[in-house]
């Protein structure tokens, strides 16, 4: 998701470790400006990455150790081993630790030429009883967008035994477009300056952002379990497309191609067997979760409808039963068949395992939320305020804005409301296996708290959904100052218990035995490092046989 003034309201028309080799020579001199991470624990297994930079530009195969040690007192667990990387992976490393011991913490670091990089902490998932989960939600980390300080927040956690990451860890714009403001200010401005479009582009976006060194502390922090979004590759991205790829750009697929390997090469993520985008997968926190991480964007979205491009009939006015028509198209969908086998398959297998909640990692929104009616939520004032801060043509951009609140269409179709057909067969896949859902979604830039049915009016709950809010990235309320959005929201939406649509931070989930709990975090400023973290809301709920609790403000 891409949010700013001049579209905020377009809706109305606006791997493994190489093999070992030859020791590398004292002379060479390299650096770890990347920092370490980790990611993708199960009970046994873990990934450890890194990237080393040469000093020498034109540096063939680079040599390198890793360890990695038990941080408790028990005798045994160590383990090491050593490895080559050059530029045919952009002088990454990705190390696939395996035969460790469950639940169990560990420290690594990397050494290459006599140069040992920061030190990193990482864990094992559990196996059997487990009391407890704590994992912290994050998304959209627009770089000129401000200081990482959401990053910093979770890095200074007591507590957190992996960090979920639901997309939009880059953008690829330039450094004249989205944010370059406040970037300017803050001499945050984005590398390459241009828009990012090939291989070597992605690379350089994904060393940048590493640089930080607030997102370096939360990577060594805790391991991370990592999704795409949209703007890995370009904004509001479908298989065969995204918005913000022209046709002057070459190939999509091409395009899509090398952000994919950037990524994969860049973050501590299993790539699939085989390679390709399937990126959906499941880890079990012993008897207490699975968590379920789906993709949701180029192995089978279809293109998203555009109420700029598809609401106007023939005659120049809105066609609202043909909108309808096409939004509910049964063949419209997100997942594809063969993810949604395997959702249907893990869940069915965890309830019937006795482990508590079903968790999903999820990109973008599930609940419905419609396009509030700000005219009759403002008083004049506010209307009137509102409508200056969109600039000359503001009070005609939000009375389109009520005209399509009257039609009773939805705020976001680049959400699971644009595809509501996949989402009802989501819905029953969660229901026919009883599962206790727990969604968490990003993109939105947002904190939510929903409760979810399987109809836009009576119906059954389905699940609870915690959006998480941006690390940095603009929201609508920083667009409507002054303006009440999430409260708006919450108000115009039967679904929408809670939102807030200005703070920066991320959601700290507890899943326990007999109840969850989730904070919404917020940072105090993302325009300095000096900052403080405050708990917004606190919401808990509880499982139970025929599904999860509707939510408790606490």
């Amino acid at each position: 998701m891409h949010i700013d003034r001049r579209k905020a309201l377009a809706l109305f028309g606006a791997g493994t470790a190489a093999a070992p080799g030859p020791a590398l020579a004292q002379d060479q001199r390299v650096r770890f400006d990347h920092g370490v991470a980790s990611g993708d624990p199960t009970a046994d297994r873990v990934i450890l990455w890194t990237r080393i930079t040469p000093m020498n530009p034109s540096a063939g195969s680079v040599a390198y150790e890793w360890s990695l040690n038990p941080i408790d007192r028990r005798a045994g667990g160590a383990k090491s081993g050593r490895g080559t990387t050059s530029a045919a992976r952009d002088y990454t490393v990705k190390v696939d630790v395996g035969d460790l011991d469950p639940g169990r913490a560990y420290t690594f670091t990397f050494t290459s030429g006599g140069v040992t990089s920061p030190m990193g902490r990482t864990r094992t998932l559990p196996e059997g009883p487990v009391e407890d989960a704590v994992l912290a939600i994050a998304s959209c980390a627009l770089y000129p967008g401000g200081y990482y300080n959401a990053y910093q927040a979770i890095a200074d956690l007591p507590r957190v035994d992996a960090v979920l990451h639901l997309g939009d860890y880059i953008y690829e714009y330039a450094a004249d477009g989205y944010g370059a403001e406040t970037g300017r200010k803050l001499n945050r401005l984005v590398r390459p300056a241009h828009e990012i479009i090939t291989l070597a582009d992605y690379r350089n976006r994904h060393a940048q952002v590493k640089t930080d060194p607030q997102l370096q502390a939360a990577h060594a922090r805790a391991p991370w379990i990592v999704v795409w979004d949209d703007h890995e590759t370009a904004n509001n991205a479908w298989v065969g497309g995204a918005e913000n790829h022209g046709k002057d750009e070459g190939s999509w697929n091409r395009r899509k191609a090398a952000a994919i390997k950037a990524y994969y090469e860049w973050m501590p993520i299993r790539e699939p067997d085989g390679g390709g985008f399937s990126i959906n997968r499941a880890f079990e926190f012993g008897d207490l979760a699975t968590l379920f991480m789906l993709e949701t964007r180029l192995t089978a979205r279809d293109l998203q409808l555009d109420y700029t491009t598809d609401l106007m009939g023939a005659d120049g006015k809105p066609d609202v039963a043909r909108f309808r028509e096409r939004l509910a198209d049964p063949d419209r969908r997100m997942m594809g068949p063969s993810q949604a086998d395997w959702l249907r398959r893990g869940l069915a297998n965890s309830v019937k395992s006795g482990r508590t909640w079903q968790v999903l990692g999820n990109e973008v929104v599930m609940a419905r939320v419609g396009v509030p009616d700000l005219r009759t939520a403002l008083s004049p004032e506010q209307f009137a305020e509102a409508a200056a801060g969109l600039g000359p043509d503001g009070a005609r951009r939000l009375n389109l804005m009520s005209a399509v609140a009257s039609l009773g269409l939805p705020f976001g179709l680049d959400m699971w409301d644009g595809y509501p057909a996949d989402r009802q067969r989501l819905y029953s896949l969660i229901q026919k296996a009883k599962a206790n859902a727990v969604v968490v979604s990003g993109d939105s830039h947002a904190f939510w708290a929903n409760e979810l049915y399987d109809a836009p009016e009576g119906g059954n709950r389905v699940g609870v959904e915690f959006g998480t809010t941006a690390i940095t990235s603009p929201s609508l309320g920083d667009i409507l100052t002054g303006v009440p959005v999430g409260q708006v929201m919450a108000d115009a939406n039967r679904e929408v218990v809670y939102s807030e649509q200005s703070a920066k931070g991320f959601v700290l989930l507890t899943l326990g035995r007999t109840e969850g709990k989730a904070e919404m975090m917020a940072v105090s400023t993302i325009l300095e490092t000096t900052f403080t973290t405050s708990v917004l809301k606190t919401f808990t709920f509880t499982p139970g046989a025929d599904g999860v609790s509707g939510l408790k403000e606490v």
